[in-house]
């Protein structure tokens, strides 16, 4: 899948920010996983490109950070926290209640290709504890009644 015009572009602006080219990395990986939802062969071999360096390089920068995705998600992406002060305060009792609400494990996908599961290590809200990040969209302070209102509303979204 070819990158778009806006991607290039977004990408040829973010390399003029630094000094080294490769300083970019990070930049560069987060506007190809937006352009094609997550870090393919061919991303890695576009931002390579762009920052001269090698694709197996990228791939290993890109190995490291779990926000950056190397397989498909669901079209909403729930991230739960469970850290600490999550864990405090009812992370994993919710984290069931999600797996038995979506009928998945952690790491898995909804067969309608909604939702995937997936737990994080922090999410930096601990004050809001516990705390789960649904795409770029923080949900706090929750419970078994918030997060089926959440899932309802994502349903409704999108339309099934």
């Amino acid at each position: 899948m070819p990158f778009s015009e806006a991607a290039q572009k977004e990408l040829q602006q973010v390399v003029t920010r630094y000094p080294d080219k490769r300083s970019a990395m990070l930049p560069a990986l987060e506007i190809a996983q937006r352009e094609q939802g997550y870090l393919t062969p061919e991303a890695y071999e576009w931002v390579a490109e762009a920052l001269d360096t090698s694709p197996t390089w990228v791939a290993s920068v890109a190995s490291f950070y779990t926000m950056l995705r190397k397989e498909p998600v669901g079209r909403y992406l729930v991230q739960v926290c469970t850290n600490l002060s999550c864990s405090l305060l009812g992370a994993q009792p919710l984290l069931l209640y999600l797996q038995e609400k979506l009928g998945i494990e952690v790491g898995e996908t909804t067969p309608d290709g909604l939702f995937t599961l997936v737990t994080v290590e922090c999410l930096g809200s601990c004050a809001t504890a516990p705390v789960m990040q649904i795409n770029d969209r923080y949900y706090e302070r929750l419970t078994r009644e918030r997060i089926d209102e959440i899932l309802t509303a994502l349903r409704a979204e999108a339309g099934s």
